[in-house]
Order: structure tokens, then C-alpha cells, then sequence
């Protein structure tokens, strides 16, 4: 059984509206994630049995579940909306794990809420594989991240271009709060609403904030380290909108997002992203527009005065100074230096030069230094001979520099054209391409033959240019 304990439905109306998932003709679970399980403190058997699908897939309601939609607004692609919402996920409650820790449970294609817009409120198989498989490797390489705890077809079809198979993703979230939840009251001047708000973040993420200043600086901070860790994996999230930036720092919404194969610094995968707003080198500089929208709606709780907007000024500009550090950390570990120098930018900017000029793979590079493979990967490799003697002479005394590397560069990614492989094949009813997958990401870092070709770069004919939004 899951044990409930629903502190953002203990929050007055207005902050949600309470909407019970609509039931599906014949659930069938595809994945239960039994470690996350055992981490929140659930029985795994149960939730794979009969009665734990039912509730996987909105079927049923288990005791202490208070089944909301989350009201919300957005920036998306730099226009405000002020009333977006979860148009078709529906939060269950919150648990609290074993070592205390508070986990929102949500399911994703859960059907219509008063948030829909006119939509139908359901996902397609598609979209819930992707996530599953994304949000999972980005647990296994430590970035903070939502998590899969479970997948279920519908037995229903839904309508996008053409019919599809349904699904219903069962996400894990420490919360599912934004920074489009604070710019739907502050766009109504609720401060009221915004106060409870932000006392309840507070209390929730960030325990040690005494104020609303505190607050940013602290989400500040978390965001961060958190786009450092995209940019190292060369991850684009495609669709960096207010509404899909969490405050608690995790990365959320794994929609048209991508890893990049070949690397440049203005890849866009994104279908909607038509003119390169959330391109990969524009993560860094959106998140700070976007935790300046953070600020904006903070300002009135911290005096609303000149003083007030100095100080969350001075907050938002102080994130290039830390992002950089965390930058630095992270692509110097992927060098094999666990104590970076100033210089060190200098060597890693210009692999990266020489990457670009080739679209060398980003992966394959990084993970190619440890074992000497990384040459073979651009076009002129004498290019790269020139580089590797000065990385050589930075390393040369750093004896623990292969662990280094080792832990900080991952074998295999969730390549775009894997994950349409799996799509395709589960499709057709076949999920055992999925499971090898999933195996193979869970376990990033280690070096198994019988994975090798989960590392390899797509052939011609195999790249993916463009991803879509799961909606």
C-alpha cells in the first residue's frame, strides 16, 4: 500500500483544483522501477500486481490519495501565459520515504483536468519511453532529476497525426512546484497566495532559507549545478519555458529534449524551437532569464522596494560566477582533474573547438580518453595529436586522473535514435529492446561487450535531426 501524507493539498483552493484521473479500458504494466520502489518505501509486488496497476494506471484510488491538478502560468519561448496548469497529469499525494525524505507522486497521461485546453489530457506510449528512459539516466549520472516509477499501456488509443497506443507515466518528483507556480500569483497580485507559497518551498526544498531572498539565492544555486551537469553530458532540454523549470533544481519535462551525437554549441533538436532559443549554449544564459522571472515575483516578499529589486539583482547575476565553477569542475573531471586550475578552461575550450569543427561525438571523445579512442573520432586527427600533448603534460602526475575520468564519462547515453528504435518496437508489442536499454543506461559507466553497441554513434541514416514535444 502507499502511505500518504498530501502537504501541497493541505494548501487553500487556488492552488489546484481536485481532479480524479480518468480510468483506462485495459492497463497492462510495462516497467515497475523496483529499486525506486524500495526507496520510497512501497511494495513492489504490490504495485506490480493487479491492484497495483489499477492505481499505475488511474483505474483506482488507493486510501489517502487526494488525486489534484497543479494550476500554474509560463514563459514559454519568452511569451507569458498566465494560466497553463497540468492538463494531463494528476498528482496522487506525497510520501515520505524510509529516511524521511518527501516525494510527490504523479501520473502523467492521466486524462483531462480543467488545465487540458481543449486537449484530451492523455500520452502516447512515445512519450512515457522517452521520459522513462531519460529520467532514469540522468538519476544513474547523478543530476537531479524526476524519476519513472512505473509504465503502463492503456489498452485505449489516443489521437495525435494519426492513432496511437496509450500511456501512463508514474513520475517521482520532490515537488512539482516551478517557477511558473510563482508567476500565476504574482501575475494576479495574490500575495496572500505567494507568501503561502513561498513558505511552503521553504519548508519543503530549502530548510535553511530564512526569507524569500534566501530562497532564490538557494534555487539559485541549485539550478547551477544542475545546467553544469546537462552541458557536460551534452544534453539539451529542448523546451526550458518557465513552466518546466523546477524549483527544487530537478530537471522535469522530458519532452523534445536530446542528447547530442555529433557536437556543435548551437544544436537544436527541438521541433518547436524554431529559432534556437534553448539551443545548447543558451541553456546557462535562459536559466538565468528565467530566475530573473523567479525574482521578479520574490521581490514583493522581500520589501518590494529599491533595495529589494538590488538585492535580487544582485542575486540572478551572481549565477554566471557560480554556473562556471560548476562548469569548470565538471569538464575538468571529464579530463581526469579533480582539482582544476585557471588554465584548465583554456585546454577544455579547446577540445571543444576542435570538436565542433569536426561535430566530433560528444560522447565517444570524452569517454575515448581513457582508453586512447577518442583520436579516431575527428576527421583530422592530427588536430586532436596537438591537443593531447598539452592534456598529456597537465596529467602527467595526476595518478588517479583514468578513475577520474572513469566516473565522470559515461559509456552510453540515451541516443536519440536507440530511443526511436525502442518506440518503434514497442509499437508492435515487443518491450525486450526497451528492458536492454533501460539496463544498459541504468548502468552508464560500466564497460560490458555485450552493450558495445549501445556506445556506438548512429550511422548516417540513423541520426535523429529533430525531436517532438510529447504532447
Amino acid at each position: 500500500m502507499i502511505h500518504f501524507d498530501n502537504s501541497y493539498a493541505r494548501l487553500p483552493e487556488g492552488f489546484f483544483t481536485r481532479t480524479r484521473p480518468t480510468p483506462v479500458r485495459d492497463p497492462r504494466l510495462i516497467a515497475l522501477n523496483r529499486p525506486l520502489a524500495e526507496r520510497l518505501g512501497l511494495d513492489a509486488e504490490w504495485l506490480a500486481s493487479p491492484a497495483g496497476i489499477a492505481i499505475l494506471a488511474g483505474n483506482d484510488l488507493p486510501k489517502g490519495a487526494e488525486p489534484i491538478a497543479q494550476a500554474y502560468a509560463g514563459h514559454q519561448f519568452g511569451g507569458f501565459v498566465p494560466q497553463l496548469g497540468d492538463g494531463r497529469a494528476v498528482l496522487l499525494g506525497e510520501v515520505v520515504a524510509p529516511d524521511g525524505a518527501r516525494f510527490d507522486i504523479q501520473l502523467k497521461g492521466a486524462g483531462p483536468t480543467p488545465f487540458s485546453r481543449r486537449g484530451d489530457g492523455r500520452a502516447w506510449l512515445g512519450p512515457v519511453l522517452r521520459e522513462y528512459l531519460v529520467s532514469e539516466f540522468m538519476a544513474a549520472v547523478g543530476i537531479p532529476t524526476t524519476r519513472a516509477l512505473a509504465a503502463v499501456t492503456t489498452g485505449e488509443t489516443v489521437i495525435r497525426e494519426t492513432l496511437l497506443p496509450g500511456a501512463v507515466l508514474t513520475r517521482i518528483a520532490s515537488s512539482h512546484i516551478r517557477v511558473g507556480t510563482f508567476e500565476f500569483y504574482a501575475a494576479r497580485g495574490d500575495r496572500e497566495r505567494l507568501e503561502l507559497l513561498t513558505k511552503h518551498v521553504i519548508a519543503r526544498h530549502y530548510p535553511q532559507a530564512a526569507n524569500a531572498g534566501d530562497l532564490l539565492e538557494l534555487v539559485v544555486r541549485r539550478q547551477a549545478a544542475t545546467i553544469a551537469g546537462w552541458m557536460a553530458l551534452g544534453f539539451i532540454h529542448g523546451v526550458m519555458n518557465t513552466d518546466n523549470m523546477s524549483v527544487s533544481g530537478e530537471t522535469i519535462d522530458y519532452g523534445p529534449c536530446a542528447f547530442m551525437d555529433g557536437y556543435h554549441p548551437n544544436k537544436v533538436f527541438s521541433s518547436i524551437d524554431a529559432y534556437g532559443r534553448y539551443a545548447w549554449s543558451e541553456q546557462p544564459k535562459i536559466a538565468v532569464w528565467n530566475l530573473a522571472q523567479l525574482a521578479s515575483c520574490l521581490v514583493p516578499l522581500m520589501g518590494n522596494d529599491d533595495a529589494s529589486i538590488a538585492e535580487a539583482t544582485r542575486i540572478v547575476h551572481s549565477f554566471p560566477e557560480i554556473y562556471q565553477a560548476e562548469w569548470l569542475a565538471r569538464f575538468a573531471a571529464k579530463l581526469g582533474i579533480s582539482t582544476p586550475r585557471t588554465g584548465d578552461r583554456v585546454l577544455i575550450e579547446g577540445l571543444l573547438t576542435l570538436m565542433a569543427a569536426d561535430e566530433a561525438d560528444f560522447t565517444r571523445v570524452f569517454a575515448g580518453l581513457s582508453d586512447g579512442s577518442a583520436r579516431a573520432e575527428f576527421a583530422d586527427p592530427t588536430s586532436f595529436d596537438a591537443w593531447a600533448k598539452d592534456w598529456h603534460a597537465r596529467i602527467r602526475n595526476l595518478a588517479d586522473a583514468p578513475q577520474i575520468m572513469g566516473r565522470a564519462n559515461p559509456r552510453r547515453i540515451p541516443r536519440n535514435h536507440r530511443i526511436e528504435e525502442v518506440i518503434a518496437s514497442a509499437r508492435e508489442g515487443d518491450y525486450a529492446p526497451f528492458h536492454a536499454l533501460e539496463a544498459a543506461l541504468c548502468a552508464p559507466y560500466e564497460d560490458r561487450p555485450d552493450w558495445g553497441d549501445y556506445a556506438q554513434a548512429p550511422r548516417p541514416e540513423e541520426i535523429v535531426h529533430r525531436t517532438f514535444c510529447g504532447t
